[in-house]
């Protein structure tokens, strides 16, 4: 079960990596994205990724992959969403004024991003995760699952109370907001 602990990490850390990319490349204002205080995770692609492991075998052959993985994604986005919304009272990203939105929470043309990207994570990424979660020490999963835990509660409560997710961004170590 601790191999699923490392994919979530691994899956976060990627998004936060094609979140940095992404803005790069559209020239977006804000260039550093992410949804902890310290770590640089972004963890709506993780759960993602971990909800496209979790279907059925059969649903992640070629080329139905393409289909499922990005209906699984495109869900696991709208829900994160609405969970930022509700318990957190904040809004990481807003799909409003792109075409095929619903509620600002997921769009058509990321859900056409999705396929790809689910396809790739499985059959190339998936491989070689699963080899190097197996080989992390218990000692070194406690550890880390112990730092990601306080840090997603720290920066829960900084939400809650700042609403300010542009707070996450400035802050590094050895700096305050």
């Amino acid at each position: 079960m601790a191999e699923y602990f490392w994919y979530f990490i691994a899956y976060s850390f990627l998004g936060y990596l094609l979140e940095k990319g992404f803005a790069a490349a559209t020239h977006a204002e804000n260039q550093t994205r992410k949804c902890f205080l310290l770590l640089p995770l972004c963890p709506v692609y993780g759960l993602g990724m971990l909800a496209v492991l979790a279907l059925p075998e059969p649903l992640l052959d070629w080329p139905l992959v393409l289909l499922t993985g990005a209906a699984a994604v495109t869900a696991v986005e709208y829900v994160v969403h609405w969970a930022y919304e509700t318990f957190l009272g904040v809004r990481f990203w807003d799909y409003s004024a792109v075409s095929g939105d619903v509620n600002g929470r997921i769009c058509l043309p990321f859900t056409l991003a999705w396929s790809p990207l689910t396809a790739a994570a499985v059959f190339w990424v998936q491989p070689g995760l699963e080899w190097a979660a197996a080989q992390i020490p218990p000692a070194v999963t406690y550890a880390a699952l112990l730092l990601l835990t306080v840090d997603a509660v720290c920066s829960a409560r900084f939400l809650q109370v700042t609403g300010d997710i542009e707070g996450l961004r400035s802050i590094r170590p050895g700096r305050t907001a």
